[in-house]
């Protein structure tokens, strides 16, 4: 009997969660009988009620909800990882809790599963949403599929069902500062992409910031691409050249005689430039040096607050 994991990060999720439970649950129906499930609930340091609402869902589903509760807040990715290192089955999903993308996907992917698929993607093709929160999605993976991962699809994709094999591999590694979802595509598996339409959030309001986009933005360039270094060297290399070019055109006017240009603004316009230049060459290589040293340290990605089992109980 193939056992289904489907985790779900929660962050500020407490009235989804009573839609959300209800909504996953009711989708077994539409998987073959043999299909067992368990649904890993990780609430990602949530300052509301989330906690709360968890453990009446548990109360409610004791033999399929599991609950696990970290100390802090360490960010969706870390999260998931969490779920994923405390799941059980041979296959997974991960999902949102917002119930933005639709839950009745899975089953489609469950069947490119059987089919040998280690990963299936549910790509966005198209989203309810409009303004600058599109925009900044395009923007964003346009960016990382031509400087970062080719191989990525077109779109974004948070919505994904995989093998216990890629689960592992992702646990095993402990990324840190990375996207993982690419870094599944990044294994190389040979994967399916099933495009559809997300819809736009109805309940609550979403905490993902312009702040944590950003940052995700560049997390994502510097964990798989080397773009940001090589474009520093370009640069570099560009400016070194107009420089001498410059000098020797200096260097010409002095041998003939003519005089030198004044050109106090310019020079400083140049001098500034330069030192601009510098300190973003600077901070993009701190950037890299500072995740090393993170990586160094061997810090746990999350700590386990709580791990609420009440279905094992009942059933041990």
């Amino acid at each position: 009997m193939p056992k289904l994991s489907v985790i779900v990060p929660c962050y500020y999720n407490e009235d989804n969660i009573p839609v959300t439970i209800p909504g996953l649950i009711g989708n077994e129906v539409n998987f073959p009988p043999e299909v067992e499930f368990e649904y890993i609930f990780v609430d990602d340091g949530s300052g509301d009620d989330t906690v709360a609402a968890l453990r009446r869902a548990q109360a409610q589903y004791p033999d399929r909800v599991r609950v696990v509760e970290l100390v802090a807040n360490v960010g969706s990715y870390n999260a998931i990882v969490a779920g994923m290192a405390h799941a059980t089955g041979d296959c997974m999903a991960i999902i949102t809790a917002d119930m933005q993308d639709p839950p009745e996907l899975m089953v489609q992917m469950y069947d490119y599963w059987k089919k040998g698929f280690k990963l299936v993607i549910g790509n966005r093709q198209d989203r309810e949403e409009t303004g600058f929160s599109q925009v900044f999605a395009k923007t964003f993976h346009w960016l990382m599929k031509h400087l970062a991962l080719k191989n990525i699809p077109d779109g974004g994709f948070d919505f994904v069902f995989f093998d216990r094999q890629v689960c592992d591999d992702v646990v095993r590694m402990q990324e840190r500062n990375s996207n993982l979802f690419y870094l599944m595509v990044w294994l190389g598996y040979d994967y399916v992409n099933i495009p559809y339409v997300r819809r736009k959030r109805e309940i609550g309001k979403s905490r993902w910031t312009l702040q944590k986009k950003i940052k995700l933005l560049i997390d994502s360039l510097l964990s798989f691409s080397y773009f940001p270094i090589r474009a520093i060297s370009v640069l570099g290399l560009g400016l070194g050249g107009v420089a001498m070019l410059y000098g020797l055109y200096l260097i010409g006017l002095r041998l003939f005689g003519s005089g030198e240009p004044e050109g106090w603004t310019t020079l400083m316009v140049v001098v500034l430039f330069v030192a601009a230049f510098q300190m973003i060459a600077l901070g993009v290589i701190g950037e890299y040096v500072w995740r090393g040293m993170d990586a160094a340290r061997h810090r746990p990605l999350y700590v386990v607050k709580q791990m609420n089992e009440i279905g094992r109980e009942l059933l041990g």
